[in-house]
């Protein structure tokens, strides 16, 4: 039995019996999950008795090699190759399907009806083989950023960083970069989104550096900030320092049964007791998986409870307009005794 044949066992589990007897997914990430298969277009149908995966013919051998246990339909009319398989019974849709799918498939005379989405619960809760993944991508991600690290000079465009350390990924082994690397540097890193550009690093800048490896479709998540060309200043130490708390005490507060809110509430104390409350404008942490984004949110309104084995982000950060901004992120397996997937020193370091 495969590990994607027990997933659609769990899956099926999980369903209630009020669920329709037959369930469909076109979200990739689930997709994939589920089954195995990785091409950009793909639907699931998950029956009682049996699976199909619904491509077209440019993944026609792919979807053979990545799902040998599914039945493969080859046909670019989605509407029309669900009407073939699911006849005569009640579909279920993925809450997250366009309403122009349900639309279409209610016109061709199939009963349809939107399911809060069954599988975003069963992808927290990572498996041996996800976890084996991250842990990879996440081993990658700190040896690619420590060796990057080293090379980073005054002058060095924030672009020029951000491409070293991105093939620094693929020379570690890992897939692809799990997400656009942010390379912030100067007033820049008090943008927590900034996008690599052409800014040369200047000596005294803050740098924040948040990248991530991909293997085997799973992703990473990790940042640093770092001095350039000097010793960090007394503001500089400042922040650094209270995010270096914030993180440490979000960090303990990660454990199984834990309401993401808490560990929210866990970062956001020394900074607020600081005054420095409302720079921390982000959530604290996501889920991380197959998608960069997932469930859980560890955000302040959260009321999800952290499940062992699921993979979150802990990233506090203190961000200062037209100054500068600290940021200091780890990919954190939930369990009793959390592990650190990005292990790398956090300190406030020089580099150039």
């Amino acid at each position: 039995m495969t590990v994607h044949h027990q997933r659609r066992s769990r899956l099926r589990d999980a369903l209630s019996e009020d669920v329709p007897s037959v369930f469909v997914t076109r979200d990739l990430a689930s997709v994939r999950y589920l089954t195995g298969f990785s091409g950009s277009n793909a639907t699931a149908v998950i029956g009682t008795d049996e699976v199909h995966l619904i491509t077209d013919g440019r993944y026609r051998e792919q979807a053979h090699h990545d799902s040998p246990d599914v039945a493969a339909v080859i046909d670019r009319d989605v509407v029309g190759a669900l009407r073939g398989l699911c006849t005569g019974q009640e579909v279920g849709l993925d809450d997250r399907t366009p309403m122009g799918l349900a639309q279409q498939l209610t016109e061709a005379g199939l009963t349809v009806r939107a399911v809060a989405d069954p599988v975003a619960p069963l992808r927290m809760v990572k498996d041996p083989q996800e976890l084996d993944a991250l842990s990879r991508a996440g081993g990658i991600t700190a040896r690619a950023l420590e060796q990057v690290a080293d090379t980073i000079a005054v002058g060095d465009r924030e672009a020029d960083v951000a491409r070293r350390l991105e093939a620094a990924f693929a020379e570690w082994g890992a897939d692809d970069r799990a997400f656009a690397t942010i390379v912030a540097s100067g007033e820049n890193s008090a943008l927590p989104h900034h996008r690599a550009g052409d800014r040369p690093l200047a000596t005294g800048d803050l740098l924040v550096i948040d990248c991530g490896a991909k293997v085997d479709g799973y992703h990473a998540d990790m940042t640093r900030t770092f001095v350039v060309g000097a010793e960090p200043n007394e503001w500089q130490q400042e922040i650094h320092s209270l995010v270096l708390q914030a993180q440490h005490a979000a960090r303990d507060a990660v454990a199984p049964e834990v309401v993401a809110g808490d560990i929210d509430a866990a970062a956001r104390e020394p900074l607020t007791r600081a005054g420095f409350g409302e720079a921390f404008a982000h959530g604290t942490g996501h889920g991380v998986g197959l998608e960069i984004h997932e469930q859980p949110m560890l955000s302040a309104l959260s009321s999800a409870v952290l499940p062992e084995h699921a993979v979150v982000t802990v990233e506090p950060g203190i961000y200062l307009p037209g100054r500068g901004g600290v940021r200091i992120e780890d990919t954190v397996v939930v369990a009793h005794a959390p592990q650190v997937l990005t292990e790398m020193q956090r300190g406030l370091t020089r580099v150039g």
